[in-house]
């Protein structure tokens, strides 16, 4: 994958995942770059950001480090192979301490 498609599927990303999260109640701020934060009400944070020389997505999270890689038309965990939606459901809402929906 070249650098410019690894920039539009992460754009892609991260649009998908702003917009998943204006829905919710969940605090976060999308800064330039592609670094999206999100903070919860125990002070605890998930961080999502690009890793452009990788060509991976990111996260930080209570639960661990997650690596994403675009595969098969979705990006998947480079260990476990979760979609990253998924996953980031799970981490969110196990950290906000209920049921998050980002679909």
């Amino acid at each position: 994958m070249t650098e410019s498609e690894y920039v539009q599927l992460a754009d892609a990303f991260f649009q998908r995942l702003d917009q998943a999260l204006e829905a919710t109640d969940i605090d976060y701020e999308l800064a330039a770059g592609g670094i999206l934060e999100m903070e919860f009400d125990d002070g605890s944070k998930i961080v999502v950001n690009r890793q452009t020389p990788m060509r991976e997505i990111w996260v930080a999270a209570r639960s661990g480090g997650f690596h994403y890689r675009w595969q098969d038309g979705q990006w998947l965990d480079t260990r476990s192979g979760d979609e990253v939606f998924v996953a980031l459901e799970r981490m969110v809402s196990q950290q906000a301490g209920a049921a998050v929906s980002l679909a």
